[in-house]
């Protein structure tokens, strides 16, 4: 099976926003893709969502591979505006992981860093695409500031002390109780939140500390009605 189809949107919508005080660009953009509607059908009729091992991925839910006409389309139609906002080559190899991802878990079963903003990777140039499959009630994505350190995104210099600090808050119980951060709390403040909306697309750095808005207890484990996304990594190469 070839999978759904997909082509550039005929009516696109573009905003960069500049997040909290480091000043990060966040790319938001409506209707780059047609086929949306598609991807959800297959998702719900063809796609095999599975688990994902918090071992190998803090993702709270399940996760299936992403068309291949999918990612060639997203990363084809995103390039310029990766360029513009990034500085991403406009050509050349890149790394490129894709996924379809349900957020299924009810908190009381997540571990503490679930229910935490994380990052995805402390190396510089990876940039993080997620693509709502669903729009409201459903939560979109918030952005944080670590309160210790000060810090809204971590690389490599970073790294270790946040670490550090990180695990004493965890150590102290910092996301023992309670469900998934959706607001300011006493370890991280929020900065900018980016509200769901169908066919919408937000792009940032994968190492900006950030969480997504997240009930306590899934609506549906069902793609056409839950938080259906899909999510993609692009780190240029060379």
């Amino acid at each position: 099976m070839n999978g759904p189809a997909f082509a550039p949107g005929p009516d696109r919508r573009v905003e960069a926003l500049r997040i909290g005080r480091e000043g990060h660009p966040v790319l938001v953009i409506d209707g780059l893709l047609t086929g949306a509607e598609d991807l959800v059908a297959f998702a719900a009729e063809t796609a095999r969502l599975a688990p994902v091992r918090t071992a190998a991925n803090f993702y709270p839910g399940v996760r299936a591979p992403a068309p291949a006409g999918y990612v060639q389309a997203l990363i084809s139609a995103l390039r310029p505006h990766l360029a513009t906002t990034f500085g991403a080559p406009l050509d050349g190899r890149a790394h490129v992981t894709c996924a379809l991802s349900m957020a299924t878990l009810p908190a009381d079963q997540a571990t503490q860093p679930q229910r935490l903003p994380h990052i995805d990777t402390t190396a510089p140039g990876q940039l993080a695409i997620l693509h709502y499959l669903c729009g409201p009630p459903h939560g979109g994505t918030a952005f944080y500031r670590h309160r210790a350190t000060g810090f809204e995104a971590i690389d490599p210099a970073r790294g270790p002390a946040y670490l550090a600090a990180v695990r004493q808050e965890l150590a102290d119980g910092a996301g023992g109780q309670g469900g998934y951060i959706t607001a300011s709390d006493a370890h991280y403040e929020q900065t900018a939140v980016v509200a769901p909306g169908f066919n919408r697309i937000v792009v940032y750095a994968s190492n900006l500390l950030h969480a997504g808005v997240l009930a306590d207890r899934p609506a549906s484990a069902d793609p056409r009605m839950g938080r259906l996304t899909a999510n993609t990594f692009f780190r240029p190469e060379g």
